[in-house]
């Protein structure tokens, strides 16, 4: 019984002692709510109701009679910034950065802030100034994620890869899909040179941070092909197959030349057949096609179009598999079957071949780096149907 009555008293101190705090912490929000000026609610109000260009008035009448509302200047900038107008976002900024009592941490802020003003105006030496100078602090890692997209615009490979790299250092994920690509562009303008040492260091460098690199790999070959040994260049474009088969359509055509200049081109329309019977790709059929017909006979490339259309049927098989049908035919035949050739073509031609499987850009060439989104390798090499579009 004792124990119940002593409960009984503690039930309702506890309420009380709430009750009195809640009380304070109302009077505490009261009188803070009372010391801002109208309209910061007003502009708080237009916010809510999107209304961004009556928030922008009233924020910035607030921000004319209290000049110490630190987060309100972010807050506006912010705003500037998001309509497009960089130019009043970075007066904001620079204003709060020339202030002598800005806390450090502040001061970083602002710093951040207006890095991302020039940035989005598209004065890249500037932000890039700005931007390096948080080398530590609570922006630091974010400073150095605009940075590396500063890089990749200017196509600064090299500052790209210290980038990525420091942000590693500073625990950020790692990068080694995007480091290995940027190693790959510095072998592309070394190649461009003619300079195949360099090309083939950067190489070796991009495969050591992923191994899983097609592109490396098919530079290599390139390479290779560039100094003349053709039997080195078709070695590295093979290996595509054991790291990627859905990238043999890139080094497709690259094979036949190879193997043609060593005066080997049979050879190279088996492997190419090999591979379209293997993976059924109606790329890889549209380069082995042609090459089929002329080697081994139009028998040959009508079984193979055949074939392939049995497996997986698509508009660009069935392309070829016409193809193949109007050599055999007869002349009345023949004109029908061009018709519908032709009106195939047609309705082909103009899609766009390949898709962003990250923000869905479609385009007619293949990239490693999508122009939409700028995310690497981000680009299934193979070509998309107007029905596989349509269900997308």
């Amino acid at each position: 019984m004792d124990l119940d009555f002593w409960w009984l008293l503690v039930v309702p101190v506890a309420f009380a002692l709430g009750w009195m705090a809640s009380r304070y912490d109302l009077k505490a929000l009261l009188s803070e709510s009372a010391n801002l000026p109208r309209s910061y609610f007003r502009g708080l109000n237009f916010l809510l109701n999107e209304q961004p260009d009556q928030a922008i008035d009233a924020f910035i009448e607030v921000v004319k009679l209290d000049p110490e509302t630190i987060e309100l200047h972010f807050a506006l900038g912010n705003l500037f910034r998001r309509r497009g107008e960089t130019d009043r976002a970075i007066r904001i900024h620079q204003n709060l950065l020339s202030r002598a009592d800005l806390p450090v941490s502040e001061r970083d802020h602002a710093l951040f802030e207006l890095g991302q003003d020039f940035l989005k105006a598209g004065l890249l030496d500037r932000a890039e100034e700005a931007l390096g100078r948080l080398d530590a602090g609570e922006y630091a890692r974010d400073a150095q994620r605009a940075l590396l997209t500063i890089y990749e615009i200017e196509k600064e490979w090299g500052k790209a890869i210290d980038a990525a790299s420091r942000l590693e250092k500073m625990g950020a994920e790692p990068l080694p899909k995007e480091i290995a690509q940027f190693h790959c562009e510095l072998a592309q303008e070394a190649l461009h040179r003619k300079d195949a040492v360099e090309s083939a260091a950067q190489l070796e460098l991009a495969l050591s941070a992923n191994p899983a690199n097609v592109r490396a790999t098919i530079l290599a070959g390139d390479v290779a092909a560039a100094r003349g040994d053709q039997a080195a260049a078709i070695e590295a474009w093979r290996r595509v197959e054991v790291q990627n088969p859905s990238y043999l359509p890139l080094v497709a055509e690259k094979l036949m030349k190879a193997y043609a200049a060593l005066s080997r081109p049979q050879e190279g329309a088996a492997l190419l057949t090999g591979y379209v019977e293997h993976y059924g790709s109606s790329d890889l059929l549209d380069v082995a096609y042609p090459h089929v017909a002329q080697l081994c006979g139009a028998d040959a490339a009508h079984t193979l179009a055949r074939t392939q259309m049995r497996a997986s049927p698509n508009l660009s098989g069935m392309t070829r598999l016409l193809d193949a049908q109007i050599e055999a035919a007869d002349e009345p035949r023949r004109g029908e079957l061009e018709l519908m050739r032709t009106l195939i073509k047609q309705r082909t031609k103009n899609l766009p071949r390949y898709t962003c499987q990250n923000c869905g850009f479609r385009a007619r060439l293949f990239y490693w780096q999508c122009p939409g989104c700028s995310g690497w390798e981000t680009y299934a090499p193979r070509r998309i149907e107007p029905i596989a579009a349509a269900q997308a």
